[in-house]
């Protein structure tokens, strides 16, 4: 517990002038955050980072989340970067071709999924950072994620009693889930009341309580996905670069799920 904690103030004292500075502080740190997660991935897939098909990976996913108008200015007029991440796709087809297919369109699926993943995770991050009162909605999202974590820790552990869903996390419970997003629920109307005036997002105080509900089982469920994934390896962490929590990917599993949610429901 004390090298969590003690990892946990670091971070966040790293971290958080970051976010508040903004820019390309941020945006390096979003596409750094994606090149490690495609790391932690290939490592759990028990696959070697530094091959074509993991160099191709990485630069998927930094292509996704580095805006365009500030790195990709070099483009032509009218062409989208998408076109560069699709030229990545293309070379991770070309190598059953180089490789007279033992290496097949299944392989070549793994690295795809990976930079998406990642990619437009960290990316709707830094999107949600960049937007009108950017700081305002990305720390309101890390708020629901943090609340709902702790909320359902919490809960869990002092009523939890039926599994929530034991064949991919044998921990977590019902209670626990509600809890999660009942504590996310208080934070988010707390939030909101210390910004009178404000439209919440472009919607009603009302809808913006839904939808946190919405954002909070996202992240759950991104957690889950995580877990399913690393039970999937027989891993029990993504990474150790966080001593005491894991992996980039085992702190922001839910984040990756709740942003691209937010975006998709118009917060920002």
């Amino acid at each position: 517990m004390r090298q969590r904690v003690i990892t946990a103030v670091v971070a966040l004292a790293f971290f958080l002038p970051i976010i508040y500075i903004g820019g390309i502080a941020v945006e390096l740190l979003a596409a750094a955050m994606a090149g490690i997660g495609v790391y932690e991935l290939f490592r759990m897939k028990g696959l070697a980072i530094f091959s074509f098909e993991g160099i191709l990976s990485i630069l998927g996913a930094v292509i996704l989340v580095l805006p365009q108008e500030r790195w990709f200015f070099f483009l032509p007029e009218g062409t989208d970067k998408s076109a560069l991440f699709y030229l990545i796709v293309l070379l991770l087809l070309g190598i059953a071709v180089i490789s007279k297919n033992t290496y097949t369109i299944d392989e070549a699926g793994f690295p795809v999924i990976v930079s998406l993943y990642t990619g437009v995770g960290f990316e709707r991050f830094l999107t949600a950072r960049s937007a009108t009162d950017g700081l305002v909605v990305l720390v309101f999202g890390l708020f629901i994620v943090w609340a709902t974590d702790i909320g359902a820790y919490m809960v869990g552990r002092r009523y939890g009693q039926r599994k929530l869903w034991p064949e991919i996390s044998p921990n977590k419970t019902i209670e626990g889930a509600l809890g999660g997003i009942a504590a996310a629920v208080v934070v988010a109307g707390l939030y909101l009341l210390a910004f009178p005036g404000k439209d919440y997002f472009g919607h009603g105080s009302a809808m913006m309580i839904l939808l946190t509900v919405l954002f909070s089982i996202a992240g759950q469920f991104g957690d889950l996905v995580e877990s399913a994934i690393k039970r999937h390896y027989g891993v029990k962490d993504s990474g150790n670069i966080l001593p005491g929590h894991g992996g980039i990917l085992d702190r922001f599993d839910s984040m990756l799920f709740v942003f691209p949610i937010m975006y998709l429901f118009g917060v920002f």
